[in-house]
């Protein structure tokens, strides 16, 4: 993978990591690089970053779903534009983890560079639980939202000139919540987010991480919350 150094952004998938950096294991931390500290949240933008040194992982940030329907179809969805199956979001999902769950096995580890799965894994967590990458082709970086009169008391605290959807939801959302009720101090935030999963959330954790009929992942059904 490349040594450089990618400056932690606002974004949804750094806050998602960000707020669990306490409980890593020490196979995360032993395929972080160096120079990451071992702090998982500062490379969560690291697959955003790499699209153009990788063309082919694009389509892994997003599920295709048709326009005309409010329905997710693994079978139906999960394919690019040539129609490849398997490949978006939830099939990356799948693909890394089954790569990272190598670790640790000489034989079948060294087919893979599982510091790329791991950091791809990473940004994907995030991505699945964006409703933006899941509407069609990735389109919430296509998709305008602008402040008119009849929208303007909705979104004149997040938007203040026309921006791209995606960029409202990665950035202006969680800033402005920072902003008016952490007072801009981001350990406050994660400190919050922590207390709701161990508190009111608590009763949620098992299902987050229980998957039917064995399978090691279920993507999916985060697509379906």
């Amino acid at each position: 993978m490349s040594g450089v150094r990618y400056k932690p952004e606002a974004n949804f998938t750094t806050w998602l990591h960000r707020k669990n950096q306490t409980h890593l294991n020490d196979a995360v931390r032993d395929l972080l690089p160096a120079y990451a500290e071992n702090d998982l949240s500062s490379l969560c933008s690291w697959a955003d970053h790499v699209k153009f040194r990788y063309p082919w992982s694009s389509a892994l940030h997003y599920i295709n779903t048709p326009d005309d329907l409010c329905t997710y179809s693994y079978d139906r969805d999960c394919k690019d534009d040539s129609g490849e199956a398997g490949r978006c979001v939830s099939g990356a999902i799948k693909n890394y983890t089954s790569q990272l769950l190598t670790y640790g096995k000489s034989a079948t580890q060294n087919q893979y560079n599982l510091t790329e799965a791991l950091l791809f894994l990473s940004h994907f967590i995030g991505d699945i639980h964006q409703a933006l990458p899941l509407m069609t082709g990735g389109g919430g970086g296509e998709q305008q939202l602008m402040c008119t009169s009849t929208v303007e008391k909705q979104c004149s605290t997040i938007i203040t000139n026309e921006k791209k959807a995606m960029q409202v939801w990665d950035d202006n959302i969680i800033e402005t919540t920072e902003e008016q009720f952490y007072n801009s101090h981001v350990a406050e935030f994660v400190a919050a987010i922590n207390q709701n999963i161990t508190g009111k959330w608590s009763y949620q954790v098992k299902e987050w991480g229980d998957c039917s009929d064995n399978k090691t992942t279920c993507p999916d059904k985060y697509v379906n919350y």
